[in-house]
């Protein structure tokens, strides 16, 4: 089976191309350099060209606060690229599995968020991915919509590697608390989407459409930040735990509005392909376990 990976040297897609190869699947790697997705007659060369079973597609511009003033640049890769990619796929009768975003829901409800519900999104990250996930399914029957939250993982910006950084040079921190979420490993959706992928592969179709995908226990920031620095300092990357100070997202505040709650529903996805919500703490493990043999 031959994937076609899309922003190959990211969180997410660096650990794709590494498992699916390890699983003796055939994986092209497609950088932002190699297929520029917002770019339609590259995407449709580059897919014709190497005729892939299904594309999976894991770029996105993810700099949350920078997307308020770089609009442009947003768009583009979130919303035109996922749309090129649709357009494209259906073309050549591909599938598409596209990683979407906790972002296009408002934070607001109380409970954790279904696939049905209403999203809003409130910042120009999770509007520009919510259109980019309305492109997909409009254009494109054959697709899975993946909804994830708080990635993390050994590659690229995230969560963990700030607070490492900030843990090695501060004695005391200040994190937010009143902002809950599932810590989700780029591992373990990397794992989830070959799943998907293989299920495909074997029985030719599966239940298309938008899925949910979280771990659990679900968190606070500042809570993830206290078992980021204890699993630190047992593994001998910080030599001792700052000091965390809680405090509210008004005591914190940023160009882009992040949603209080963040928690997904994950029954779907596992009803429909048997897959569980994984511990993100052994995800946190896994991670901080690379850096150290780095």
């Amino acid at each position: 089976m031959k994937l076609l990976v899309t922003g190959a040297k990211g969180q997410v897609g660096s650990e794709l191309i590494r498992r699916g190869r390890k699983l003796g699947l055939q994986m092209i790697a497609a950088s932002h350099a190699e297929c520029d997705i917002s770019n339609q007659s590259l995407v449709n060369t580059f897919i014709t060209h190497h005729a892939p079973d299904l594309v999976i597609n894991s770029a996105a511009y993810t700099a949350v606060d920078k997307a308020e003033v770089d609009n442009e640049c947003a768009r583009a890769i979130n919303s035109q690229g996922p749309a090129n990619l649709a357009s494209a796929c259906f073309k050549l009768n591909i599938p598409l599995l596209h990683i979407s975003t906790d972002y296009v829901f408002d934070g607001f409800c109380d409970t954790p968020y279904g696939e049905d519900d209403q999203p809003n999104p409130q910042g120009c990250y999770g509007k520009t991915k919510l259109a980019g996930d309305e492109a997909v399914a409009k254009q494109l029957k054959q697709h899975i919509i993946l909804r994830v939250a708080w990635v993390f993982g050994a590659c690229g910006n995230n969560f963990v590697r700030t607070m490492l950084r900030l843990g090695q040079d501060h004695d005391e921190l200040r994190v937010v608390a009143d902002q809950f979420g599932g810590p989700t490993w780029a591992g373990d959706i990397a794992i989830t989407l070959l799943t998907i992928a293989k299920r495909y592969g074997k029985d030719g179709s599966i239940p298309w459409g938008t899925y949910h995908y979280s771990s659990v226990p679900a968190v606070s920031w500042y809570e993830f930040a206290q078992a980021i620095f204890a699993e630190s300092v047992k593994l001998g990357l910080l030599d001792k735990l700052p000091k965390i100070t809680p405090i509210t997202t008004a005591e914190y505040p940023t160009p882009a509005q992040r949603p209080q709650n963040s928690v997904l529903n994950c029954q779907k996805i596992q009803k429909q392909f048997g897959i569980k919500q994984p511990d993100w703490r052994l995800g946190l493990i896994n991670t901080l376990q690379d850096w150290q043999v780095q």
